[in-house]
């Protein structure tokens, strides 16, 4: 063979090796598909975890069609897109749904999945947390359903500081907290807006260094507690119905800040319920028919300007 050959050879096998290790900035997934397949729109992956390695960071991963997806670990930026009807599903037994250990700078966005952790009907090994949120730049759950957790819906377990907004989204029978949020070093803010957590232990948890703002939300049946600030964290709620929940707002044990303004807090053990922190409410709530109206010191703030 001549050396022209030759270097030509070298050509076709370096630039076709590139090509087929290329990432896709979209790719899609199929209940009908194959992890095999280059997961494009007429040539689909089964599953989340076989697309993500052929999605580029920044990429988008989309749902053709209903199935279950499985469990997924991301660890760049990047938006998982279940389409119209939520049709992208993640039923897991025994571990989390989706847990997201990116660089400090990714943000990724989770959008119309279904999280199914099977708890209850008979299952001894349920799925442990919806969503696992433990390092990145900024996180996004919007119009998702989380249901039959053992642990928490979303789990905000961070190690720095980090950006979360949770919008449109349900979360039911879940065994721990519906949203929990805490990290060991700098401060994890959270936005929350157009929520339901039905059936859980606790509904919305701030923890240390945490600053969590719930609006136009439903909290109801947590056993313990519907919202709660402790450690460092500061809690504030608005426009939102609080109902059928042990402490329907509660500030601590070891502090935590916790605001309330325009809320209905109703049928719960304890209404508002501060033991060991701040409470301080803007006397524009209807708080009523709880067993306990108000526990402890609430403050009244000066009226709004």
């Amino acid at each position: 063979m001549s050396k022209l050959n030759l270097v030509a050879l070298f050509v076709v096998l370096v630039l076709g090796g590139t090509m087929m290790d290329a990432q896709a900035t979209r790719t899609w997934v199929s209940g009908v598909g194959d992890d095999a397949n280059p997961c494009s729109r007429t040539a689909p992956c089964k599953t989340f975890a076989g697309a993500i390695s052929k999605t580029a960071p920044g990429g988008e991963i989309d749902v053709l069609d209903p199935g279950g997806f499985g469990a997924l670990t991301i660890t760049k930026s990047i938006t998982l897109d279940g389409g119209g009807g939520q049709v992208g599903s993640v039923l897991v037994a025994g571990t989390n749904g989706i847990v997201v250990a990116a660089a400090a700078t990714d943000i990724v966005i989770l959008r119309n999945l279904r999280l199914d952790g099977l708890r209850g009907a008979g299952n001894p090994n349920a799925g442990l947390s919806g969503i696992r949120f433990l390092s990145g730049s900024s996180l996004i759950v919007d119009k998702c359903e989380i249901f039959g957790f053992n642990n928490n819906g979303i789990d905000i377990a961070q190690s720095g500081s980090a950006q979360v907004w949770v919008t449109n989204t349900n979360i039911q029978n879940i065994g721990g907290t519906g949203v929990a949020a805490t990290t060991t070093t700098g401060v994890v803010t959270v936005g929350i807006d157009l929520l339901r957590v039905e059936l859980s232990n606790k509904g919305v948890e701030s923890g240390n260094h945490s600053r969590v703002t719930v609006t136009n939300s439903l909290i109801q049946n947590a056993a313990s507690i519907g919202l709660q600030a402790d450690g460092d964290a500061i809690l504030t709620v608005n426009a939102s119905e609080i109902d059928l929940n042990g402490s329907g707002i509660q500030s601590g044990p070891g502090g935590g800040t916790a605001f309330s303004s325009n809320n209905q807090v109703a049928y719960n053990t304890n209404g508002f319920n501060n033991v060991g922190g701040t409470f301080q409410t803007y006397g524009t709530n209807r708080v009523h028919d709880n067993t306990n109206n108000t526990v402890g010191t609430i403050t009244t703030a000066p009226a709004q300007q």
